[in-house]
């Protein structure tokens, strides 16, 4: 499991595109960190965790074949 440190202005969605490449990809990010489930938009130097995804998110996604790592 992985750490990020917010900048002043991110979102749950902008921080899960910042780490995933996705916005859709929030869930994770919000069971990661219940404390922090009630941010909208976060201050600077929040520690969040952010957990790999799991491979039914990977498999599901709407990412184009060529975009695929």
């Amino acid at each position: 499991m992985a750490n990020y440190m917010t900048i002043q202005g991110d979102t749950w969605d902008l921080i899960a595109f910042k780490n995933y490449g996705n916005e859709f990809f929030t869930p994770p990010l919000l069971e990661a960190n219940p404390d922090h489930i009630s941010m909208v938009i976060f201050p600077s130097g929040i520690i969040l965790s952010v957990p790999e995804l799991p491979s039914s998110y990977i498999e599901d996604s709407d990412t184009p074949p060529w975009r695929e790592p």
